[in-house]
């Protein structure tokens, strides 16, 4: 499924589009999983478009173990399989799933940040697999910054509603304003179709458009996945997700049944 020119462009940019991985099956069973979540969302679902405002932004996290849908992609799917090949990693971790959805017209943009730092988690073995569940023209895709996951540099985590850092926070580096320069970095993004995924490292950064000119919604569920060299990290501030109640300390290899091992060795999937 995935071919060296894939790692290639991963291990260069930070960032690769892989088309036509997954099939209308696995789209149908997450949308029905997503209208699920939303019914009954979890803990940590939040809104951020403002009441009366067009559209409507908002996500969720960590229902993977509630949810059928996505237990079964997390643990069944080709992603796994995927992510341990671009990673070049003999073991594959699942970390959570977010799913965020932007309605037709929403106005918010996702901030640019790169995740890393919102996680409790060091390594270089680390990624996101951004699934969109709606065909997502090249003016509403995410955009990411090639080559960002390699700057060696860690950004603030800030929040998505108001874009302030964490509290403890404050002291990191704030992310740069890429949009006051965009010619200044290479920017990724593609046209995606039902099937298309995105995969980008934890330490690229990356953006969001709205959706005002779209007629249709931008439901995408993203997958976080931990390759070998993932070690549980405490930051200074509560991380997101905060995973309350890990005895793990720092250090330790991500070995907790929150975080189930579902590749075993680069390219292979199921669940062992």
């Amino acid at each position: 499924m995935i071919d060296d020119q894939d790692r290639a462009d991963y291990e260069r940019d930070g960032a690769v589009c892989v088309r036509g991985q997954f099939d209308q099956a696995w789209l149908d069973e997450l949308a029905a999983g997503v209208e699920e979540n939303f019914a009954d969302p979890g803990p940590w679902s939040c809104v951020y478009t403002p009441e009366g405002e067009p559209g409507g932004f908002y996500d969720d996290y960590c229902n993977w173990e509630r949810i059928d849908a996505y237990r079964r992609f997390a643990l069944a799917s080709p992603a796994a399989g995927i992510v341990a090949a671009l990673m070049s990693s003999t073991e594959v971790r699942f970390y959570h799933e977010h799913v965020l959805v932007k309605e037709p017209g929403t106005r918010e943009r996702t901030p640019w940040h790169h995740d890393q730092p919102y996680y409790g988690v060091d390594g270089f073995q680390v990624c996101s697999l951004w699934l969109p569940l709606d065909p997502v023209p090249l003016e509403a895709c995410p955009q990411f910054v090639a080559g960002s996951h390699r700057w060696g540099r860690w950004f603030a985590p800030r929040t998505f509603v108001d874009q302030q850092p964490y509290a403890g926070a404050e002291d990191l580096e704030p992310v740069p304003d890429i949009d006051a320069d965009p010619d200044a970095h290479e920017l990724l993004s593609w046209a995606l179709e039902p099937g298309d995924a995105i995969v980008f490292h934890m330490a690229t950064v990356h953006g969001a458009p709205g959706t005002e000119g779209l007629a249709t919604r931008r439901r995408a569920f993203s997958t976080r996945w931990l390759g070998d060299d993932a070690r549980f990290a405490v930051r200074r501030f509560t991380t997101s997700p905060p995973f309350p109640g890990l005895t793990l300390r720092p250090g330790d290899p991500m070995d907790d049944p929150r975080f189930p091992l579902v590749a075993f060795l680069a390219g292979r999937e199921g669940a062992h």
